[in-house]
């Protein structure tokens, strides 16, 4: 039986939503629309088999970073990619920091959009692939099978992307890896996007699993290289 790939598309502008909406269609994805903040939380309500959310930033009701913040805090597994035609490095960073796993901005090249959202959905529905198991060090139980990360006995709420992260570090305990080497794991070989979407994530990872963020004992920063896991 084949399961629809629901997605959501949070977009106000009629003519750009329904650009979207059609070249997912034709990508085999089952779009589903609203044109406000309210309007996708209630899509989400009805839909919540939905898997990836499509999300604008100028909504005419609720601030899109919010409805980011909200939508993540409901789901840490759900994919998210806020589309905005704000380019500020800040305006990147903050949808990064409020749980989106992409910000893409407009105007987008198409076959670059497409590719990014088919990734995305492939990370966000790989859990049902993967191999039963389960990663202990220190204080942190990785389940790879129910994709759940615990700290101390703890349950620590993670995005697709963060798991990823986690993983990746877990699985090379001790190891320097360059932002490359994170990049090329979690987001594809083939990644071509912002470089500092694994900076935002590890900062966003930090807050998580950290006793003190600001001094980490657990993702530690090389200098002029990249990220260590230690414990």
């Amino acid at each position: 039986m084949n399961l629809s790939k629901k997605v959501l598309v949070l977009e106000d502008e009629t003519s750009i939503r329904g650009f979207v909406v059609m070249n997912l269609k034709r990508g085999g994805y089952e779009p589903i629309e609203a044109g406000t903040g309210e309007e996708a939380f209630e899509q989400l309500r009805l839909n919540p088999d939905i898997k990836l959310a499509l999300l604008d930033i100028m909504l005419p009701d609720i601030d899109g970073f919010e409805v980011c913040r909200k939508i993540r805090a409901a789901d840490p597994h759900i994919g998210i990619i806020i589309l905005s035609a704000r380019t500020q490095e800040m305006d990147r960073v903050l949808g990064l920091m409020t749980g989106a796993d992409e910000y893409v901005t407009k105007p987008f090249e198409l076959s670059v959009f497409m590719a990014r959202i088919d990734a995305l959905y492939r990370r966000v529905v790989g859990s049902s692939q993967q191999d039963p198991g389960e990663l202990i060090q220190g204080p942190f139980r990785l389940n790879t099978r129910n994709h759940t990360l615990e700290k101390n006995g703890v349950r620590i709420k993670l995005t697709q992307v963060e798991f990823s992260i986690v993983k990746m570090f877990m699985d090379n305990p001790g190891k320097a890896l360059t932002r490359n080497d994170i990049l090329g794991t979690v987001w594809g070989r083939g990644y071509f996007g912002d470089e500092k979407i694994a900076d935002v994530n590890i900062s966003r990872l930090r807050q998580k699993i950290e006793d003190d963020p600001a001094n980490p004992a657990f993702i530690t920063t090389i200098r002029g290289y990249g990220y260590k896991w230690g414990l």
